[in-house]
């Protein structure tokens, strides 16, 4: 096919509305001839057949049911090329045949654009999940929210109170309130529209916010009660769908009854998954690495080692390197060989720096009398001595020995070394079964029940002493428990603790918000400890992958200031270890 003469004068621009103009093979125009040897991106040095083609452009007609039928001529496009002697089919660039029509005719008429592959989902949230996380309004990026009337409401119904999800709902209130106080004019017009979610500043929300404006009147099953708040969202759901079939409606909520009556309809619902940390706790930051068997015959070449104040280091390069992090924890246990136990110091560039850890498990090197049993228990002494790591997390199940090192730790380091002036213990009051009710009394007396833990730990501590007599253990645990005070969560916002050593027991039970208010606690000087269980989360809503502690563990690590293990030998009793198994 010869190519057209070149043009004499500068193209038009191309209308954008122009390319959603149907190109089917039963529709397309005879005029046109497919070239197999034609590439489908044209070179730069080939503007001339380009720019006619948009200069001939022709407006495409209207049939009289409203809808645009293609003309004689269109733009370039790629379609398929049918293959021909066993060759695979190819895609190549359709050129219209040449138009007498003129470039400035007539503005093609606006035709109806086909739905894009990425459109955006159009998610109704659940009461609960504005309650659970205020900012999940500006967590969808590109997808639009919509907001039922009743779920306002509802979130009317839980503003009053100092509770927690109290708190909450006056955020979301707050916020909706300066969404809606951006627009121009409150008319129904104009909220039927969307309000943008970026417009207070939130720029990664990209989509809009849409309130209930009409009532539906969609019927539900009748075995679902008409008049209950749940059933009423279900409600607008299925409006929303039927409505707009050709957009995806999704339900957004914490409620797994919620979801499962969704999906009884027919309804497509999902959990709200962006508070979650890690989607499989399977995948959470153990802080200890093995080091593979041939460590020393690939690394010895080219190692450096030096010691300094009893500690050997090791200059480590390598394809190791990138898989380490600061502060994390590493072990070659090899037979016949001397075991190896470091933390890694620092990383520089391709290099690293190994640091040998002190020997916990010998009695002579005991914290307060406790020494360790196992590897983990060894890693955990080694980082909660340690005055340069300010934050230690440790897990583990029941019987792993959390509570009773970080208590020793803390005692050997107030009492004996003087690093910080006091311990501090507090964990949150969730109960496992039913709650007794009002606990008469101070602070610390509210909180002695819940701290039962201490108290066994605290009795194992003062029973090493043998030769002190009654008189001399009195006194000891006088002197220990003046030096331990037992503070409750609820009083912990706009305090400072000042070299204090801060233990933070049954973490799990934390909302990664109540675990950002009390690690922004630490002054100068102050060491924490989170001490939880992963699988003994009591608290409503959470689970292991939102776990507040989950979310400092991930957060924190590789920080050169903080360290974590996770602790897998139980060494309570054999009882414990076998139930812990079996149950």
């Amino acid at each position: 096919m010869p190519l057209p003469k070149p043009p004499t004068k500068r193209a038009s621009r191309l209308d954008s509305d122009a390319y959603a103009t149907d190109l089917s093979p039963s529709k397309r125009p005879p005029a046109l001839e497919a070239r197999p040897s034609a590439p489908l991106a044209t070179s730069r040095a080939e503007p001339a057949p380009r720019a006619e083609a948009r200069a001939e452009l022709p407006a495409p007609a209207t049939s009289p049911t409203g809808t645009t039928t293609p003309s004689s001529s269109a733009s370039p496009r790629a379609e398929p090329v049918e293959a021909r002697g066993g060759q695979s089919p190819s895609l190549a660039l359709v050129s219209p045949a040449p138009s007498k029509v003129p470039a400035k005719k007539s503005a093609p008429a606006r035709s109806k654009a086909r739905k894009p592959v990425g459109d955006p989902k159009l998610f109704v949230l659940d009461t609960n999940v504005l309650m659970h996380d205020p900012m999940s309004l500006f967590r969808f990026e590109e997808h639009d929210i919509y907001l039922p009337m009743i779920t306002l409401e509802e979130l009317d119904g839980h503003k009053k109170g100092m509770t927690e999800v109290a708190r909450n709902v006056r955020q979301v209130s707050r916020d909706l309130d300066a969404l809606a106080t951006s627009l121009k004019s409150s008319t129904i017009e104009e909220m039927s529209k969307g309000l943008p979610l970026d417009q207070t500043g939130h720029r990664a929300a990209g989509g809009k916010l849409f309130f209930q404006t009409t009532l539906f009147e969609t019927p539900l099953p009748q075995g679902l009660p008409q008049g209950k708040a749940d059933n009423q969202i279900l409600g607008v759901v299925q409006a929303l769908k039927q409505q707009q079939p050709g957009r995806e409606v999704v339900l957004v909520s914490k409620d797994i009854n919620m979801r499962i009556k969704a999906r009884a309809l027919g309804l497509p619902a999902e959990d709200y998954r962006n508070d979650k940390t890690l989607d499989d706790s399977d995948l959470l930051y153990t802080g200890v690495q093995a080091l593979p068997a041939d460590f020393w015959e690939r690394h010895g070449k080219t190692m450096e080692s030096w010691q300094q104040g009893g500690t050997t280091f090791y200059r480590i390069s390598g394809p190791l390197v990138p898989t380490l992090l600061v502060n994390q924890l590493v072990y070659l246990e090899a037979p016949g060989a001397a075991p190896l136990y470091a933390k890694v110091q620092e990383i520089t560039g391709k290099t690293a720096v190994l640091r040998t850890l002190k020997d916990y498990g010998h009695q002579k090197h005991s914290v307060w009398g406790v020494a360790s049993r196992n590897r983990e228990q060894n890693f955990a002494l080694n980082l909660l001595m340690d005055p340069d790591c300010d934050f230690v997390t440790l897990t583990g199940s029941a019987g792993t020995g959390k509570t009773l090192m970080t208590l020793a730790a803390g005692l050997s380091q107030v009492l004996d070394e003087r690093r910080y002036s006091e311990i501090i213990v507090t964990r949150v009051t969730v109960p496992v079964g039913e709650d007794i009710g009002f606990l008469p009394g101070t602070e610390e007396e509210k909180m002695g029940p819940w701290m039962g833990a201490l108290d066994d730990n605290l009795e194992v501590l003062g029973r090493g002493d043998g030769a002190a007599g009654e008189w001399g253990r009195a006194a000891t645990n006088d002197l220990v428990r003046s030096k331990i005070k037992i503070k409750s969560l609820n009083f912990m916002r706009g305090r400072t603790f000042l070299n204090k050593y801060v233990i933070i027991d049954e973490a799990q039970n934390l909302t990664p918000k109540q675990m950002k208010t009390l690690i922004t606690r630490a002054g100068p000087g102050t060491k924490i400890v989170c001490l939880g269980n992963l699988a003994q989360i009591d608290t409503p809503y959470l689970t292991e992958g939102s776990s507040g502690l989950t979310f400092a563990v991930d957060k924190f690590k590789g920080w050169a200031h903080s360290g974590h293990v996770t602790l897998a030998r139980g060494e309570r009793s054999r009882l414990a270890d076998f139930a812990s198994e079996v149950l």
